[in-house]
């Protein structure tokens, strides 16, 4: 098993630091069983407090990166956790955990919503304006070093679903997109397929974390959205999939973890996700997790860098469960 050490230990020396899923991962079969050769890039660390500031004041999480909401988002629109349709891809099971970052008390009840394009770089909803083409599937060994240049996030002729403003949907499609509530424990699991890409942006999946809302029957009602972030993954995993199919017939041009305009570029306090799959046979399935520390008493909607009045999140009453 591959391991690697979380990039942020260092700089919260002076913190309590909790693993960054939050909870020992039990390989969950998706696909058939995941293998115990997966690959794994959790380094381990000491287990999360029962939910106590720190002597001094301080936070004993770092907050999880905000970033932008892009254009593609559709509020609350399926209450569901199976958000896969009749998609092809990896299977992809993501388990988020969310804590408050000053006490790192699990958050109960908060609605999280995830939505991004499949394999071949399309969203749902906006298979009119979302994708693009040109250029071959990546080859070759992962980039290394400092990138060079501009990047290539935010280019030119519109968003591609990574900055800028919201748009309208242009179509009824909602595949890969949903929300559903986290437990006692802070936790919710997704089951998806692995994003594909489109040009200009790295392959990510986009969330959102709403608090102080209502559950009912037509879905989730009020409160407001203390987090709007994106979940990544490393270029060995992009690179693993894309020699497979539907991956391999996305010819867009794909931007790389360090090329990408969005990403903050620091490791999995900025969404970066950690991935366990068989190295060999990564198309039986992946699991990918990650602690998302928020500030739930604050406004987070990725729209202009978040303030302003608390937005709400609803659901519509044909929304079904599953």
């Amino acid at each position: 098993m591959d391991s690697e050490v979380p990039e942020d230990r260092g700089q919260l020396a002076r913190r309590t630091v909790l693993v960054a899923g939050g909870v020992a991962v039990t390989a969950v079969g998706v696909a058939g069983a995941l293998s115990v050769d997966a690959s794994a890039q959790e380094g381990g660390g000491p287990h999360a407090p029962k939910g106590a500031p720190t002597a001094s004041g301080e936070a004993c999480y770092t907050l999880t990166s905000e970033l932008t909401e892009g254009p593609y988002y559709i509020d609350a629109d399926k209450i569901r956790r199976d958000v896969t349709e009749d998609q092809e891809g990896i299977p992809l099971t993501l388990d988020l955990k969310v804590i408050d970052a000053d006490t790192c008390r699990p958050l109960r009840n908060a609605a999280v919503d995830i939505w991004h394009c499949n394999a071949t770089g399309i969203y749902s909803g906006y298979e009119a304006s979302s994708g693009g083409g040109g250029g071959p599937a990546p080859t070759g060994p992962p980039p290394s070093g400092t990138p060079t240049g501009t990047p290539t996030g935010t280019p030119t002729g519109g968003p591609p679903g990574g900055g800028g403003g919201h748009q309208e949907p242009t179509d009824a499609d909602r595949f890969l997109r949903g929300t559903w509530h986290t437990d006692r424990h802070g936790q919710v699991t997704f089951k998806t397929v692995f994003p594909g890409w489109y040009q200009g942006r790295c392959v990510h999946i986009h969330v959102k974390v709403h608090v102080d809302g209502e559950w009912t029957d037509a879905g989730y009602e009020g409160g407001h959205t203390c987090h709007t972030g994106q979940l990544f993954f490393d270029e060995k995993s992009v690179l693993a999939t894309a020699v497979l199919e539907p991956y391999v017939s996305n010819t867009a041009t794909r931007t790389t973890l360090t090329e990408d305009g969005i990403y903050p570029q620091n490791g999995h306090e900025g969404g970066l996700l950690y991935l366990r799959y068989d190295r060999r046979h990564i198309g039986r399935g992946v699991h990918g997790h990650l602690t998302l520390a928020v500030a739930p008493d604050e406004t987070n909607d990725g729209e202009g860098g978040g303030g302003g009045p608390a937005p709400s999140a609803s659901a519509s009453p044909s929304a079904t469960a599953s």
